[in-house]
């Protein structure tokens, strides 16, 4: 196998099935409208090819694709072929080509030109990075807006984006044969090996995603209220944690009142969607928040990778702890696959990348802390 085949080449030589594309009516465009406002993408992050091409793709899904962010396609991409437009991945379906890895019964649908061989040969139309743009990004469209209306018209609640992934990894009757979109062992004729590859292709093209999300850095927080500092006295957990848990720190539920202050208190309404404090964190005996010094607040859905306003709102929390961390007693944040401290100097704009420790899986959605805000505190006399 080619070394740039990547994620999806993988996947499409175990799930044998072709991508079928699916035509489909305009009716479920309203279901993705929402999603496109995922921020723009930061050129300095994208590989070499990808920058290049970034005006063709932005045409493109202008013109054919509205509701088709680019930064998913050049995310997509990377997760399928590494932006190497020559990638090829034999299988016994005949192989899969070029950036979006099709086989050659979808570049032929898509409108290109039979390879005639396998692999293509070095002048195919599947290997040109520009052409093949062009002609993948509306089959892939097609099988988004397929997405989009079936999710609407069943209320699953997969977002039409990570169906147009499911529909690309691993055939678009995983979508419409599951309960919620995204097949587990089981449903839809998929097995284990089929579930995990599909759970870990949406999981690297979310993580691509926020990782050239240009949205991904610190953001004013001028127009919210500085906190009040803690003058509390030294005490381990002794105070009550109204996310539920056994108990908080008075400087954890201090810093924690204070955020409510300035954010205004978790809910679906709230630019906070939850918040999570105590826990007994049995995996990681290290945990803050097994001593009540710890709180996880999350701007989305838990297990999501945050985009468009809600990425925004996660780094303003982010941004107002860091601003204010001396008055909040805040020990360190992670946010995003980033650490920070009082104490860790800036690597790349916030922090250093976050390893998990060992851990966690420092690429997952709440692993790497994409999808939350964790906040530590110390333990202070006032």
């Amino acid at each position: 196998m080619n070394r740039a085949a990547g994620a999806g080449a993988a996947a499409l030589a175990v799930i044998t099935a072709p991508i079928v594309l699916v035509v489909a009516l305009l009716g479920g465009l309203s279901a993705v409208a929402a999603e496109t406002a995922t921020g723009g993408v930061d050129a300095t992050k994208i590989p070499p090819l990808a920058r290049e091409l970034l005006p063709d793709i932005t045409a493109i899904t202008t013109a054919t694709c509205p509701e088709l962010p680019p930064l998913w396609v050049v995310a997509e991409v990377a997760a399928e072929s590494s932006w190497d437009p020559t990638a090829y991945s034999s299988d016994r379906n005949g192989g899969a080509a070029g950036l979006y890895q099709l086989n050659e019964a979808n570049w032929v649908a898509a409108g290109g030109a039979p390879w005639g061989a396998s692999p293509p040969p070095a002048d195919a139309d599947v290997l040109d990075a520009r052409r093949h743009l062009e002609l993948a990004i509306p089959f892939v469209c097609a099988n988004l807006r397929a997405a989009a209306e079936h999710l609407q018209a069943t209320e699953k609640p997969t977002s039409a984006l990570d169906g147009m992934l499911v529909c690309h990894i691993a055939g678009c009757s995983r979508v419409t044969g599951s309960a919620t979109g995204i097949p587990v062992p089981g449903e839809a004729g998929c097995d284990r090996t089929c579930a995990d590859l599909v759970t870990n292709y949406l999981d690297r093209v979310h993580s691509l995603v926020a990782q050239y999300s240009a949205n991904a850095g610190p953001v004013s927080v001028d127009d919210l209220p500085a906190p009040t500092p803690f003058d509390g006295v030294n005490a381990l957990c002794t105070a009550v944690d109204p996310t539920g848990g056994r108990c908080l720190t008075p400087a954890t539920r201090h810093a924690h009142d204070e955020i409510v202050r300035a954010f205004g208190p978790p809910g679906p309404e709230s630019p906070i969607r939850s918040a999570a404090c105590w826990d007994e964190h049995a995996w990681n005996p290290d945990s803050d928040h097994s001593r009540g010094q710890a709180c996880d607040y999350f701007p989305d859905t838990a297990g999501r990778f945050p985009e468009g306003q809600e990425l925004q709102n996660g780094w303003r929390l982010a941004t107002w702890l860091r601003t204010h961390a001396a008055t909040l007693k805040v020990k360190y944040l992670i946010w995003q696959g980033r650490f920070w401290s009082p104490d860790t100097p800036d690597a790349d704009g916030w922090g250093r990348p976050y390893t998990g420790g060992g851990i966690y899986d420092a690429e997952d959605a709440t692993g790497g802390h994409f999808d939350h805000v964790h906040a530590s505190f110390e333990i202070t006399d006032g």
